[in-house]
């Protein structure tokens, strides 16, 4: 799924049973491993999920993928922890989460509506700017003067990225760009859930409640019977989208997000390769140059959380 940011708060905690020894060693290979997987499974789903949103409404496509995602998240969870993975006091925390990632998720593919595929995923991408950014204003984090220029040079490749073209582009932009503003903001309120919520939980309320949000907006904004092969196509994005999201979550349960971090952006690869294949989009330097500036900065912050270089120096 597009828009998801390296967050802290996926990281295993004790709010339902892990089953895993209290220390473990780093298994780097098949992190990566598991996150190259999900960087396509992503790239494939949005891509389907594009390719449905020209003839359906958002909310009807977000439907029908996040029930398959739920199916597919529920099958790999609940044999392995059960009902105990809904166990929490923080209720009112995931329904928030999870409406911030309904409007997100909306955002984007309203995005993917109007603009190439490999411009929005590449403005998806400065999500981890926009967490920066919130968690120094929510948080009271310090930012300190590398990661306020990481920031700065980040918005500027959104900025070309974001470039003047067509009116429809920039309308996309706009659109993906409030994707990027949203999740940036749940990644940064997301951290203060992890110390009594487990991955397993953070996933399976996620898709739960999104779910039902996307059924209550089904009145709002249309829904027509789709074809055979267009349900079919939005069934599978889902599907993918749930195997994406458990392999993205997996890797970064099995080693350091710092290692296999910079492996997500091979997702803007596979886009931009999507594009090409089924779109003819051909990819421009200021979309070029701003992804690399977008992806340069997001690597520079993966890096300074990954504690390699304390705050406290700066």
């Amino acid at each position: 799924m597009l828009g998801r940011s390296f967050e802290k708060g996926f990281s295993p905690v004790t709010s339902i049973e892990q089953r895993l020894p209290a220390a473990r060693a780093d298994r780097v290979p098949l992190g990566i491993a598991f996150m190259l997987a999900a960087t396509v499974m992503y790239s494939a789903s949005t891509a389907l999920s594009k390719w449905q949103v020209a003839t359906y409404s958002f909310a009807e496509v977000l439907f029908i993928r996040t029930f398959a995602s739920l199916i597919v998240v529920s099958l790999l969870i609940l044999p392995r922890f059960g009902l105990a993975v809904f166990r929490t006091q923080r209720l009112r925390d995931h329904v928030g989460r999870s409406v911030t990632q309904t409007l997100a998720q909306s955002m984007i593919l309203i995005a993917l509506s109007l603009m190439p595929i490999a411009g929005a995923v590449a403005i998806n991408f400065s999500a981890p700017l926009f967490a920066t950014l919130f968690a120094a204003l929510w948080l009271k984090e310090k930012v300190g003067r590398a990661r306020g220029a990481a920031l700065v040079v980040g918005f500027l490749g959104v900025v070309l990225v974001a470039s003047p073209g067509a009116d429809s582009f920039r309308t996309g932009a706009l659109f993906a760009i409030a994707n990027a503003v949203l999740y940036g903001s749940v990644t940064a309120a997301v951290r203060g859930m992890s110390s009594t919520e487990s991955a397993q939980t953070l996933t399976m309320y996620q898709m739960l409640f999104m779910l039902v949000f996307f059924v209550l907006a089904l009145p709002i904004f249309g829904f027509s019977w789709p074809a055979d092969k267009d349900a079919t196509a939005m069934f599978v994005g889902g599907v993918f989208n749930g195997f994406g999201q458990y392999w993205w979550t997996r890797s970064l349960s099995l080693a350091p997000p710092a290692a296999v971090g910079p492996f997500y952006y091979f997702s803007l690869v596979w886009a931009m390769a999507l594009g090409f294949v089924f779109w003819g989009d051909i990819p421009t330097l200021p979309l070029l140059t701003g992804s690399t500036i977008v992806v340069g900065s997001g690597l520079f912050l993966l890096w300074r959380e990954s504690g390699k270089k304390p705050l406290a120096a700066e």
